[in-house]
Order: C-alpha cells, then sequence, then structure tokens
C-alpha cells in the first residue's frame, strides 16, 4: 500500500511540475484586466470540474475580493441545478452553459473553462460561443488536450495543459491553479490595482 501511495504522489507532483509559472502569470494579468474594467468571470467543467468552477467561484468573488476596493464579479455555472436541468430537459444537456452565457456574458468577459479530457460537448459548444462573442477563453485540460486546447490554441486564447490523463491528479492541478489565480489577489492586492 506505501508503494501505491508514493508513486501516487510522484505522479501528483510530476502533473503539478508540468505547469510552469511564465504559463500561469498570463492568466492572472487576464484577471487582473477583467477586475480593472468591471468585466464578468464565467468558470465552467463537469464532475470534479465542476465543484473546482463553484470552489474558485468563491474564493476569487468572497476570499480574495475580500482584500479589494473593488470585487471580483465571478460567477460558476454549475451551481443553479434548476437553471441547468431546466435548459438540459427543455434543450439538451450540451446547451446547459451556452444558454447560461447568453443571458449573461458580454464581449469582453472571461471563461474559464476545466475538462480533463477537453472534449465535454457542453463544455466546447459554450467554449466555442465565448470565442465567437468575444469573451476572452482560458482553457485548462489533461494531456488528451481535446477541443477545447485545439479552439483555444487556433484562436490565440490561453491553454494550460496538465501532463497527465488522471482524472484526480489532472482536476487536483487544476484547483492548484485555480487556487493560484486567486491567491494571487488575496495575497496581493495590490496587483489588481
Amino acid at each position: 500500500m506505501q508503494h501505491w501511495i508514493a508513486d501516487y504522489i510522484a505522479a501528483q507532483q510530476r502533473a503539478l511540475s508540468s505547469v510552469t509559472p511564465a504559463q500561469l502569470a498570463p492568466l492572472i494579468e487576464t484577471l487582473r484586466e477583467a477586475h480593472r474594467n468591471d468585466r464578468q468571470i464565467f468558470v465552467i467543467g463537469n464532475g470534479g470540474s465542476a465543484s473546482n468552477a463553484s470552489h474558485f467561484a468563491v474564493d476569487l468573488g468572497k476570499g480574495a475580493s475580500d482584500k479589494l476596493p473593488r470585487r471580483f464579479r465571478v460567477q460558476s455555472l454549475t451551481d443553479n441545478t434548476a437553471w441547468i436541468t431546466a435548459i438540459g430537459n427543455d434543450y439538451s444537456y450540451d446547451d446547459i452553459f451556452v444558454r447560461q452565457l447568453q443571458n449573461f456574458a458580454r464581449p469582453g468577459d472571461v471563461l474559464i473553462t476545466a475538462s480533463v479530457s477537453g472534449n465535454s460537448p457542453n463544455l466546447v459548444k459554450a467554449f466555442q460561443w465565448a470565442q465567437d462573442t468575444g469573451l476572452k477563453t482560458i482553457a485548462l485540460v489533461g494531456s488528451k488536450r481535446g477541443r477545447l486546447a485545439d479552439l483555444g490554441t487556433e484562436s490565440g486564447h490561453q491553454v494550460i495543459v496538465i501532463d497527465d490523463t488522471h482524472y484526480g491528479r489532472v482536476e487536483d492541478v487544476q484547483m492548484n491553479i485555480l487556487h493560484m489565480l486567486c491567491y494571487a489577489f488575496w495575497e496581493h492586492p495590490e496587483w489588481a490595482a
């Protein structure tokens, strides 16, 4: 059992080490710009990545914002069960995020998408709509990359590829990244100025 635990920890460390500070600094700058221009930040994901989206919205919207003179406008589109089930039932599960964005998002806003596979149809549809509508997009994906990475790379938007395919490890690194994005402003409120 201890060997398995040691191997798991080593693999987790490799996954986290596959992401560099140089890759993450532009994401912090994107959030800084969104805050400066009073833009809205949306975050989406499925399963564990949906939980990460909710966690991020709380940490940025409450924790980091408590340190700033003006709060971040951030929303996880994974949190309204009635909204999600109405869209899924009346239209399609593939529309659960894009139809919320159509109500709330405006050009210049930011969409952060967290996915291990990078291929979830509901995420890809929302991501494509966001890019077509003039939102800035960020994709956090595993090493399979998927359509999200392709869309982000093709259009010059921000893509972070976590070098692993293991759902738990990729989701853990997603949360590490999302925590860094929050704590950048929590611990350095002057960066939001």
